[in-house]
């Protein structure tokens, strides 16, 4: 999978599928069932480091995990989000940051959030060094506090045409694609309509190019995480908690281990 690939995929109509992905076994169960593109998110810092927003994840700590990914999964496209305020004071900064990730961890490309004019600025600086830049726009977790929470976004003509208008600038700024979170699905349909690169939607409903899931709660893992656009692929939270109780079972009854698993030998 290449950045023209994702392109040809859109022009061809054929649905993109994105999951994040934070560790090594994961990572290789997705690419031996072959999703499209990883995305190491930084809602690493949620689902994996226990933290109440994204905010506090720092570049060593999504390096790390996008290293375990990239040897979990060599050969599929690989996207990184750069964490908060590691790309926003400067373009100096978004430079150097972006540089270490893409030459610390193998990834293909980086992520950033917004699309006002000093950020569609950094991204030319970036994608002018060789660094390919996705997308964000909507609701954007890096910014929740200053917009008041995880809302829908686009539901009026003005905050409609503000989307839209982001969109076509991330676009014009050097973008290879953009994500639409939490945008109502008329929206998400006309600015998939517009924009020659694709779409990646999160709750943005059924009309853009591909969508993205935060694996943990695609799997069932964190069960009391359940927002309207998300359907849980499968109940992993609650096998966990069938093997774990067994587990302490067998061990207390004194059925594990069995002979099975005892290796033989002189006192």
């Amino acid at each position: 999978m290449t950045i023209q690939h994702l392109l040809g995929m859109k022009a061809r109509g054929e649905p993109i599928t994105v999951l994040t992905c934070y560790d090594f076994l994961f990572a290789r169960i997705l690419e031996e069932e072959g999703i499209d593109v990883i995305l190491v998110g930084d809602s690493l810092g949620q689902v994996v480091l226990g933290y109440d927003s994204t905010l506090p994840v720092t570049l060593d700590e999504m390096i790390s995990h996008t290293r375990a990914v990239r040897r979990g999964a060599p050969d599929t496209f690989t996207v990184v989000d750069l964490p908060f305020m590691t790309y926003q004071a400067s373009v100096a900064g978004a430079l150097e940051n972006a540089g270490r990730v893409m030459k610390e961890t193998g990834a293909h490309a980086v992520k950033v959030e917004g699309a006002d004019e000093g950020m569609c600025e950094t991204i030319r600086r970036l994608v002018g060094a060789g660094i390919p830049v996705m997308g964000h726009v909507g609701f954007v977790p890096q910014s929740v506090h200053t917009i008041g929470g995880s809302r829908v976004q686009g539901r009026s003509r003005e905050d409609a045409e503000r989307l839209l208008a982001e969109a076509r600038a991330l676009e014009a700024a050097g973008c290879f694609s953009v994500v639409l979170e939490l945008v109502t699905e008329t929206v998400a349909r006309r600015i998939t309509g517009e924009l020659a690169i694709p779409t990646i939607g999160i709750g943005a409903g059924v009309h853009c190019d591909g969508q993205v899931l935060v694996l943990p709660d695609a799997l069932g893992l964190n069960p009391t995480f359940q927002p309207r656009f998300l359907r849980r692929f499968a109940e992993l939270a609650e096998a966990g908690r069938d093997g774990v109780r067994a587990y302490i079972r067998e061990v207390r009854s004194g059925s594990y281990p069995g002979p099975e698993h005892t290796f033989g030998g002189r006192a």
